[in-house]
């Protein structure tokens, strides 16, 4: 009885960004989200080399796989699902944390900087993309024009939570297909991202331990995830990638998902516990959502409200001193930057094992 039971849930302090009448809580809330749809987000966006360069320099991936992955979830689910406070103030943090990430691109020689609007406007973008396009394929199907329009719309509010500009976000499927092709000619499919991709592509970095007798079970799920995410992807980022499989593979993964969403879609406790036993950070902040608890304030506030309200700058406009010193540190003294932010964020996106982070 216990899967069928509602779990103590302690509510969110407001409904956030968006609330129970957005297209982002219809979507987001569907399984295939915060799965498939995530897994797909972390993969091809390792195709922008200023990113992959980053990610590779710091190894979070591969020395804390788990973590990093926890961390990253909880907060992509924050922006959908938190109240405007918390969500403003991890917002605010992931600055400082990415002031970190400057270096170097050993592929292209160019510099790059975590916090640069194009990086973050690909990160938004293929996100919020890979979200849907999970949704389309294993979920309910494609939004009608509206709720997709309505969709692109909230996407712009929540790149107000990123230093890109929310004007850059497309705002229909062809516009977004138009960036893409813009896109294209700056990605690269080099040593190091097909290396994280692949890494990525392994469901095993993201599962907790469990007993060998499981192992077989624990095998299948990650193939299957890992299938369901190829299949979403295009022949061009698979070829980018160094990624391989089969048409065959493409269609007979499509009913399993189907069948399998569906299945855990129809109890929230299963639903819950399946985001748990992936993210147990994530938990928490979906827990209210799932099961339709009232925030103790029934309002949905704009950023530039929260901004107001609890004294935080836009995110492009925020920590710049901080932004010149790392730069600086890192491009004009050759020392490695610091770590400031990563210890304030700990509290909001979950602890790191310190004896893992690189220098």
């Amino acid at each position: 009885m216990a899967l069928f039971s509602k779990p103590e849930i302690t509510p969110h302090e407001d409904y956030g960004f968006f609330g129970p009448d957005s297209v982002t809580w219809k979507v987001w809330s569907y399984p295939t989200s915060l799965t498939v749809g995530f897994q797909r987000a972390v993969v091809i966006e390792e195709l922008d080399p200023a990113l992959v360069a980053a990610v590779d320099k710091t190894q979070g991936i591969y020395a804390r796989p788990r973590t990093r992955y926890d961390r990253t979830l909880r907060y992509f689910a924050m922006v959908a699902f938190a109240d405007t406070r918390s969500t403003s103030q991890a917002a605010d943090v992931l600055v400082k944390v990415h002031s970190k990430a400057v270096g170097t691109d050993p592929v292209t020689g160019k510099q790059y900087d975590a916090n640069d609007p194009e990086s973050q406007l690909w990160i938004q973008l293929t996100g919020w993309h890979s979200i849907l396009k999970a949704y389309e394929m294993y979920g309910p199907g494609k939004l009608s024009e509206a709720e997709e329009r309505q969709y692109w719309a909230e996407c712009a509010v929540a790149a107000e939570l990123q230093t890109c500009s929310p004007d850059d976000i497309p705002a229909t499927r062809a516009e977004l297909r138009a960036y893409y092709e813009e896109m294209k000619p700056h990605l690269i499919g080099s040593g190091i991202a097909r290396k994280a991709m692949h890494h990525l592509l392994d469901a095993s970095v993201m599962l907790p331990p469990m007993p060998r007798v499981f192992a077989p079970v624990s095998w299948v799920v990650g193939r299957t995830l890992r299938a369901a995410t190829i299949t979403t992807m295009p022949r061009w980022m698979r070829e980018m990638g160094g990624i391989k499989q089969s048409r065959a593979v493409d269609l007979g993964v499509v009913p399993v998902m189907k069948i399998a969403f569906l299945v855990a879609n129809t109890n929230k406790r299963v639903k819950l516990e399946l985001l748990g036993f992936l993210s147990p950070m994530t938990k928490p902040v979906v827990a209210p959502i799932f099961y339709g608890v009232t925030p103790t304030e029934p309002v949905v506030r704009t950023p530039a409200e929260a901004r107001e309200l609890y004294g935080y700058d836009k995110p492009a406009e925020a920590h710049l001193e901080l932004r010149a010193r790392q730069a600086a540190k890192v491009f004009s003294e050759g020392l490695a930057p610091s770590e400031e932010g990563i210890i304030e964020s700990e509290p909001i996106l979950g602890s790191i094992d310190r004896s893992k982070v690189s220098a």
